[in-house]
Parts: structure tokens; C-alpha cells; sequence
């Protein structure tokens, strides 16, 4: 474990009127406690998950590789300034680590992959391949192979977005084997429910009025999924009059 602790400094925002800030759930948390070296942030659109994720990152000092916004209704001038408002309690000292976001990891990878044609030796770092290769899902599956072996803090955003429910399966196996060499901690962003069923993680939701710890089975995610393949039928409104 590297990140123990978050804490949210509610009554210090600038401003309740302009997103995160008036973010009910983000205002209405104090303090995050981390207990296992994989956790969850689950959450329906909207509810402030990948924008807590990318405060907390800024926060311990990651570099946020990310897209320019070239919109005039992007200009929000409060989007990234959660990170001004959150504190981190490390365990020994902070560790270097990376954001990773399924939107942006084709320009992400068409980076690397320039640096590697100059530097054959930094493939070693991205899974040994060049990634622009392979399709969306095996490159980001090549790239965490090579990637999330270093020690390091790693924030994923909902890293299943481009991989198909076999290749969620052979990313919780590897997450298992990098759990287990003791050298990464993981906190996801996520609406798999395949994801969130990794045995002994901690899962924070975002679908009340504040954070919470709950209960796999207690998630929104997996009890609509259950639902669904119990009587989907009923659950879409088919074959009603």
C-alpha cells in the first residue's frame, strides 16, 4: 500500500454553483480510507468517480496526460481545481505512478509508440510491442503488461471501455499477479461488473450521498446485471401491453 488516506476539504470550495463543486456526493465526503491495494470507484455517469480519480492523481503529483479541449462549452475554469481541495496521507512517502483513460489512450500510445522507434528500449516499458499495432483492447492489454510491473500508484478510468469481456477476465488475472508481487496499488474508475468482482477488492460507491464502502453484491452494477439475465424480458419492457 502506498495512498492510505484522502481527505476532502468540503467547506474550502471556491464556488457551489459550477461542476465538481456542486457535486453532491464529492461535497458530502470527508475523508477516503484505502485498505486494500486494489480498489474500486463505481458509479453512474454523472456521480463524480473520474473526476475525483483525476483530482486525487494531480494531488500526489502524477503527470495527466491528456486532450486539449478545443470547445467553448469545455471552458469550465473549475474542472480541475478539486485536486486544490483534496490532501493524500501516504504510507512511506510518495511513489511516481500514472493516469490512464481508455479516450485517451490512442494518442497516448501513438506517443510511445514514436519515442520507441527512436529508443527500441523503451518497448520494455509498454509491453515490448508497438502499440498502434494491435487492435484498441490488445494494445491497452499490452500496454498495462508492461506498464503496471513498475512500483508506482496507478489510477485507471474505466480501463474495460475497449476490452471485451475475455480480455476483462485476462486483465484481473493480471492484476492478481502484480497484487501479488506487492509492488503497485490500484484505484479504478469502473461500470464492469466483471471488474468489480475481483476477489477482495475494496469498492467505493458513488451512488448515494456520499462515498460509500459497500458489498459487491450490493452495487447497483451487479444487481441490475443480475436482473437483466434472470428476466431480462421483464426488465426492458418486453411482452407487456
Amino acid at each position: 500500500m502506498h495512498l492510505l488516506a484522502v481527505k476532502i476539504d468540503g467547506d474550502g470550495f471556491p464556488t457551489r454553483r459550477f461542476y465538481p463543486f456542486n457535486n453532491p456526493v464529492i461535497s458530502g465526503t470527508a475523508e477516503l480510507t484505502f485498505r486494500r491495494p486494489v480498489t474500486f470507484f463505481v458509479g453512474e455517469n454523472g456521480s463524480g468517480k473520474s473526476t475525483l480519480l483525476d483530482a486525487i492523481a494531480r494531488r500526489c503529483g502524477i503527470h495527466i496526460w491528456d486532450k486539449p479541449r478545443r470547445h467553448l462549452s469545455h471552458n469550465n475554469p473549475y474542472e480541475t481545481r478539486l485536486a486544490d481541495h483534496v490532501s493524500v496521507r501516504w504510507a512511506n512517502g510518495g511513489v511516481a505512478g500514472s493516469l490512464f483513460r481508455a479516450e485517451t489512450f490512442r494518442e497516448l500510445a501513438d506517443f510511445f509508440d514514436d519515442v520507441a522507434l527512436c529508443d527500441p528500449g523503451r518497448l520494455q516499458y509498454h509491453g515490448g510491442r508497438i502499440l498502434n499495432n494491435l487492435s484498441h483492447g490488445e494494445g491497452i492489454l499490452t500496454y498495462f503488461s508492461g506498464r503496471l510491473r513498475v512500483r508506482g500508484l496507478y489510477f485507471l478510468d474505466e480501463p474495460e471501455a475497449a476490452l471485451s469481456p475475455s480480455s476483462q477476465i485476462e486483465f484481473l488475472n493480471l492484476l492478481r499477479q502484480l497484487e501479488r508481487e506487492g509492488q503497485a496499488q490500484f484505484i479504478i474508475a469502473t461500470h464492469s461488473p466483471l471488474l468489480l468482482a475481483y476477489p477482495g477488492a475494496q469498492i467505493l460507491s458513488f451512488d448515494s450521498h456520499r462515498i460509500e464502502e459497500v458489498d459487491y453484491e450490493d452495487t447497483l452494477h451487479y444487481r441490475l446485471y443480475r436482473q437483466f439475465f434472470v428476466d431480462r424480458a421483464a426488465l426492458l419492457g418486453i411482452g407487456r401491453d
